[in-house]
């Protein structure tokens, strides 16, 4: 695999930004490294957003994301959102459009990325997860699946203050960063409308939703587990599954693996994704 630290300006944010890349490369002589043979033309691509309190580095220094994407020739983009939320925030930058319209526009143009559906997928831990299935859901046609880890949907409402992590101060002030304190139920930051609005396109992503049973957004994981299984049909092929696990990174290491085997990409029958 190459890992490479990508440095460009946004224009949609109007600074210089930053993202982490994993590219597929067969290379058969690497000491514990059992890579897939990479494709002829472009990869399968993994957009995998961070959470509120880290960065684009994150993931890469705290997982084996690089390892485990080696074996199935998978490319991994991990840009950084800052306390965004991944939305467009109103006192501040417009990190949705970033994500959703310029990031994947430039990537492609520097790394061979597919852009076929099918080869597309989205995840994230806590804020990340958070994003990832509102950005998923908003955008049923560029992606094919979700993995959603340590957190539930996005309402619209005002943030509430959710287990001590941020003091009332602190989320005050977020709520008025990001949406001017408003209400946006019934809009693209409201997943549970968008979820239901779209549940009858015709191409829908898969969502795999992973959360610890001891951590503290577990109520609200479960209350988006318990209204996408009242779906009619379960339209989203939604799966939820919940282990022994805290808020943490011993639980996204783990169980980002079995979202990678949720996405069932041709992997040699032979091949093992293990941590």
């Amino acid at each position: 695999m190459a890992f490479m630290r990508v440095e460009f300006f946004s224009e949609v944010l109007h600074m210089a930004v930053a993202a982490e890349v994993v590219l597929p490369q067969a290379a058969k002589v690497e000491i514990g490294i059992n890579a897939k043979e990479t494709r002829d033309s472009k990869h399968p691509v993994l957009w995998l957003l961070h959470g509120a309190t880290d960065d684009h580095t994150t993931w890469a220094r705290r997982t084996s994301i690089e390892r485990y994407a080696s074996k199935m020739g998978l490319a991994v983009v991990m840009p950084g959102a800052h306390l965004s939320s991944y939305s467009n925030m109103a006192h501040g930058g417009a990190f949705y459009d970033y994500i959703t319209e310029e990031l994947p526009s430039v990537m492609r143009q520097f790394f061979p990325l597919s852009e076929k559906w099918e080869d597309n997928f989205i995840a994230g831990n806590s804020m990340g997860g958070f994003g990832s299935l509102k950005i998923g859901i908003n955008h049923p046609d560029r992606y094919s699946a979700i993995g959603c880890f340590s957190a539930g949907a996005s309402t619209g409402r005002p943030l509430g203050n959710r287990g001590g992590l941020f003091d009332d101060a602190s989320y005050r002030m977020r709520n008025v960063m990001l949406h001017g304190g408003k209400d946006l139920s019934g809009t693209l930051e409201d997943t549970y409308h968008m979820a239901e609005k779209n549940k009858n396109l015709p191409e829908l992503p898969r969502v795999f939703h992973s959360c610890g049973a001891d951590d503290f957004l577990v109520d609200e994981a479960h209350r988006m587990r318990d209204f996408f299984l009242s779906m009619e049909g379960n339209p989203y092929s939604y799966v939820y599954e919940e282990h022994p696990g805290v808020h943490g990174w011993e639980y996204w290491d783990t169980h980002i693996l079995d979202f990678l085997r949720f996405l069932n990409l041709d992997i040699p029958e032979d091949t093992e994704i293990t941590n």
